[in-house]
């Protein structure tokens, strides 16, 4: 460790190592009953942890470091929750590549068939193109912007609610679209 760090940020540096070694495990069975996966709870111990050693000269004078940690899980788990739920009520999904490939496959498509990737594509496009604009722009925004709904209401001075409203009709919409185009193909 560098001699040149306050003796608050070494003392800080020592007790936050101290219980990371010590708390770990219970941190991560915490989570894990929660209903995370090993791979989630093992992140948010990190985060949380990283978090930390960014305020290092406040963690000597925290007095029971255990307990503080325990509120700051169960701060991230609680807006974790709020996200999901917020990504739920907005059709909002993740749906991996490979399940995409056995959807494709179940309704009797080869995944593998560019001209049926292509078409897919195209009926997508001419779907998204299909949308009303306010809609379109928000799903833009979130899949080919990578912006969350706070930093498009920031953006645009939309509620988020009123941007997850919209992207959640805009999903229903391009659900309906590709419905049509696999019911045609």
């Amino acid at each position: 460790m560098n001699r040149n760090l306050s003796y608050n940020t070494r003392t800080g540096y020592l007790r936050l190592e101290e219980v990371y070694k010590s708390e770990k495990p219970r941190l991560l069975a915490r989570l894990l009953a929660a209903g995370r996966s090993l791979q989630d709870a093992e992140d948010l111990v990190q985060d949380v942890y990283t978090e930390m050693l960014e305020r290092l000269p406040v963690v000597s004078d925290i007095r029971n470091l255990p307990a503080w940690l325990n509120t700051m899980i169960t701060r991230r788990m609680i807006d974790s929750w709020r996200h999901e739920r917020v990504r739920n009520a907005s059709g909002e999904t993740d749906v991996a590549e490979d399940t995409l490939r056995e959807i494709i496959s179940d309704v009797g498509l080869d995944p593998l068939d560019a001209f049926i990737r292509d078409s897919l594509a195209d009926a997508l496009n001419d779907a998204m193109r299909a949308l009303p604009t306010e809609q379109r722009r928000v799903v833009e925004a979130q899949v080919f912007g990578g912006m969350t709904f706070r930093q498009i209401a920031e953006a645009t001075g939309e509620s988020i609610d009123t941007l997850t409203a919209r992207k959640r009709y805009a999903i229903r919409s391009l659900s309906r679209a590709l419905r049509l185009w696999i019911e045609e193909y």
